[in-house]
């Protein structure tokens, strides 16, 4: 269970309560489930009982395309979505916001999953594809966006070419992996909160232990991005990779939109 409060001056405060249930597909049920309230500072009146995991879904991806927007290159036209969960989708949209894909292609260990995801968002925008080899399809790939619940590292740095953007969302335990050593040796490491981001995944964590990385080797966060005060990707050839664990501020931000719009309507 997870407990995410999180506050802004005199305006918001909420708390996000999830669970994670990892074997819930066995019984048809979602993995993330659970309940955002937002309340209103002043009065500690509750505003808003929101859908958590819609909500999550929604923050996590938009937190990848903002990050995205610094990090990959400004001409992507080929994505990459490794992972054929809820969140998949969400990610697909919001990185396709942010860059001029023109075709998306997906990869699942369950193969018809990923089928049924490509028609799913099957759109006169963009291609959509499912793809059998992760291999072929990372080689070929402007952007390679993970979400998964590997604890083997699914992407290898061998794979990967000059001018790719790397967006790893799935691994929130240390144990969990979904990019090996080389991945980290050759790309160029940023992250959503450097306080919990090279603790909470073994992406960074497993790397940092073996002194592969260290944690002032992360080159920027999300906060240092949007505060300038780092350029993010600097060169068409450099290899950039975003590593995101969730951070409360994202749910409140997420849910003071929904909310705003809502009494707007």
């Amino acid at each position: 269970m997870l407990l995410m409060p999180a506050w802004q001056g005199k305006t918001f405060f909420g708390l996000k309560i999830v669970t994670i249930t990892p074997d819930n597909h066995t019984r048809e049920l979602p993995t993330i489930q659970g309940l955002y309230l937002l309340f209103d500072t002043i009065t500690g009146s509750v505003l808003a009982q929101l859908e958590a995991k819609t909500l999550t879904n929604w923050r996590t991806a938009a937190a990848s395309a903002l990050a995205s927007g610094y990090l990959s290159h400004p001409d992507s036209q080929t994505l990459l979505m490794v992972g054929t969960g809820s969140l998949a989708s969400f990610l697909i949209h919001a990185h396709v916001s942010v860059r001029p894909i023109k075709k998306v292609l997906i990869w699942g260990r369950n193969s018809q999953k990923a089928e049924r995801l490509a028609k799913k968002i099957s759109n006169g925008t963009y291609s959509v594809e499912a793809v059998q080899s992760l291999e072929s399809a990372v080689k070929s790939a402007d952007i390679i966006s993970t979400a998964t619940m590997s604890e083997q590292a699914l992407i290898k740095g061998e794979w990967l070419r000059a001018g790719q953007h790397l967006d790893l969302v799935g691994s929130y335990k240390p144990n969990m992996r979904e990019a090996d050593d080389d991945c980290i040796r050759k790309a160029n490491v940023f992250v959503d909160i450097r306080s919990s981001a090279p603790k909470e995944s073994g992406d960074l964590a497993i790397p940092i232990k073996k002194g592969l990385l260290s944690p002032e080797s992360i080159l920027a966060d999300l906060f240092e991005l949007c505060q300038n005060k780092h350029r993010g990707r600097h060169s068409k050839e450099e290899i950039t990779l975003f590593k995101s664990v969730g951070h409360a501020l994202e749910d409140l931000a997420a849910a003071q939109l929904i909310y705003r719009k809502w009494t707007q309507q």
